[in-house]
Formats: C-alpha cells, structure tokens, sequence
C-alpha cells in the first residue's frame, strides 16, 4: 500500500492536505483499509429546505459504513434568521482549516434588503470557489427518455451575471451588470481542459450568447478558443445557449464536457438534471485553488418537502461519496457509491420523484443495509 495525496487537475490544486495524523493508508477498493487512528474533519453546513434531513441521511450512512469522517456543522440561514457575518465567518474559517465541506442549499430570499450578495454567493466569493463541476450520468435501473447518459457541466460562478452590481440609474430603469473578464474566463477554460485531459474526456464545448452579447460572452469566447489550441488532443466546438438547450433535449449524446459562464451554468445544470431523474439524484462539487465543497448538482431547497420524509438523498450520498474519494478514501467512496447504485438499481425502493412511493427513510435504511451486506468481489 501506498500513502496518497493526490492533485487532480494542474492548473488547480485539489489535493487535501490533512494534519500528519489523517494521512491514510490506501489500500485496493476491494479490500478494506485498516481502521484508522484518527479521522478527517469535513465541515458540514446542513442549508435550508431539506438540507437537514439529507445532511442526516449521510450521517446514518457514514455511521454504518464506520467510515473516518468527523463533521464541524454549522447552521447558515438567510431565511431562519440564523445568518450572520460573524456565523460565515465561522463556517470559512472551518473550510479554511479543514479544506473540504460537504453543504446544502442555502436559500436565497428574492426580497432585497438592503444587499445585493447572498451568503451563498459570499461563501463562494470568499473561497474564490470558481469552477462547479456536475457529472450528469444515468443511474443504472433507473430509465428516462435518453439512457446511459455521461457529460460533465462545467461552470465559471464567481462573476458573470451573478456579481451583485445593480442600481437604478433613474427611476424605473435598473441596470444590471454581467462582469466578464480574460482572467477568470481563460482560469475555468483551463479547468475544463485539464478536466477533460485527466478524465479521459475527447471534446469540450464552450457555451455562450456572443452574437447578442459580442463584447461580453466575447470575450468569454475568445479566451476558450486561445486556451483549446493548447490542448490540441481535446476536440474544441462552440455552441449558443439556447441551441444547447435544444440540443441537450434532443440529443445529449453529442456531448462531453461543456464549459460556460455563470447563468448559463446554472440553467444547464437543472435541464440536464431532469434528463436523468431530477434534482434528487445528480451530484456536485465545487473547486477554488486550495478548497472542494461537495453539494447538489442542481442546487434547490425544496421547501415544500421539508419535514415530510420525502426528499430523495441520492444526490447529496453520491456527493458525499465523490467527498470520499476527494479524500483518497477510495475504498469507503466505492462502497457508498456502490450501495446507493445498487438500490436504485433493485427498483424496489423509489421515492415519489422516480415515481415510487419510499420515503427519505426507506432509501436510507436500504442502502445502509446494502452497505451490510456488501456483496464479496
């Protein structure tokens, strides 16, 4: 066996570098590792709607898995008055020591009172987390319109439309602005790239709107075409958003890796979701130079589940799964990810968004003892 500290991608820094005492020894995915001394602290931040109730379904499934992780948790809150510049400064000072968090939806009001910024946005401004990463894939057992589904969303959320720079220039008219800059727009093409490059990808498609917004997504589309001719082994296209759009319907086949900025991002993320299930079961993460947050694909609170036992877990189990391997915790990764699969898989336990009628509970309890009952490779 072999001690681990991994970097995924060049251009970002990725590794965990843990305290001496988390190092682990990393053994085959078969067999498991020896149990270790000391465990990795994740920050947990639970979010608002349903997120409690999932950040409960990874804590029961972590328990029975007997996996090393250790939770700083913290209660971020817009909506339940539970938020705070001195609570985010807690929760990124936890990130900050601990590199890695896994999170929920933190719920933006639409009401403005008196700031523009968010503390979603603040939290990932902070971080400079720059590049979220979704990987649409089609859950084995589980058919849709298109099956065996496999493209990976790629998008830029520290500028764009969502920089909080609004005013009304005169009553009535407000303006809004979209930042677009070389630097950061040639920082997630590059991220794509090496994303594409490590992960054995063939093609990169960047998503844009530059024949209305010529200087703009111009820009955005400048920097990807310089940055593609560096990687000259990974295939290079462009195509409009609202093309993609279409496309993504009617074929989402022709796709690989899509890189995009801010919004578009954000509205990709959630069609594509829908082309495998839903919200409930397409994993996320986001990457700054030195930080990973694992979270939902398509980010929604769900509020009108809260408390119901309904939400589907899927999603924030494979999230905390892709955490583990994060963490070179490949063997414990494995066996959460497999076990989740494996009772999708079965059909026998669905909640009510994959047409079933299992609650929050049932799919829980089931992959738990799926974890139990590990079938012996």
């Amino acid at each position: 066996c072999l001690i681990f500290i991994i970097s995924m991608f060049p251009s970002v820094s990725l590794a965990v570098t843990p305290n001496p005492q988390h190092q682990r020894r990393l053994c085959s995915s078969e067999n498991p590792p020896p149990r270790a001394d000391s465990t990795f602290k994740v920050t947990m931040v639970p979010g608002d709607g349903v997120g409690p109730e999932l950040m409960m379904a990874v804590k029961d499934v972590f328990k029975a898995g007997d996996i090393p992780v250790e939770f700083d948790e913290f209660h971020l809150s817009e909506v339940q008055n539970m938020a705070s510049d001195e609570k985010l400064e807690q929760v990124l000072t936890s990130m900050r020591n601990n590199k890695v968090a896994i999170k929920g939806k933190i719920h933006t009001p639409m009401e403005y009172k008196g700031e523009l910024a968010s503390f979603e946005m603040k939290l990932r401004r902070k971080l400079d987390l720059f590049a979220n990463v979704v990987h649409v894939n089609s859950l084995p057992g589980y058919s849709t319109r298109h099956n065996n589904l496999d493209l990976v969303i790629i998008r830029e959320q520290t500028e764009g439309e969502y920089s909080s720079l609004e005013h009304e220039s005169v009553t009535g008219v407000i303006e809004c602005l979209k930042i677009i800059t070389r630097e950061k727009s040639r920082r997630i093409a590059k991220f794509a790239f090496d994303y594409a490059t490590k992960k054995g990808r063939n093609k990169v498609t960047a998503v844009h709107k530059a024949n209305i917004m010529k200087l703009g997504d111009g820009l955005f589309l400048q920097s990807c075409a310089e940055v593609a001719q560096l990687y000259p082994k990974i295939k290079y296209e462009n195509i409009i958003i609202d093309n993609c759009c279409m496309q993504l319907v009617q074929n989402p086949y022709q796709f690989d890796v899509l890189v995009m900025p801010n919004l578009y991002g954000n509205i990709i993320d959630n069609l594509a979701a829908g082309l495998v299930g839903g919200a409930g079961v397409v994993p996320g993460e986001s990457y700054s130079a030195e930080y990973a947050v694992f979270e939902t694909g398509a980010r929604h609170p769900f509020a009108q589940a809260v408390g119901r036992n309904i939400a589907n877990p899927t999603a924030m189990l494979l999230s905390a799964a892709n955490m583990l391997r994060h963490l070179n915790l490949e063997y414990h990764s494995q066996m959460v990810s497999d076990a989740v699969k494996r009772v999708v898989k079965q059909g026998k336990v669905r909640t009510r968004d994959l047409g079933g009628y299992s609650t929050t509970g049932d799919l829980v309890n089931a992959v738990v003892d799926n974890l139990r009952h590990k079938p012996v490779h």
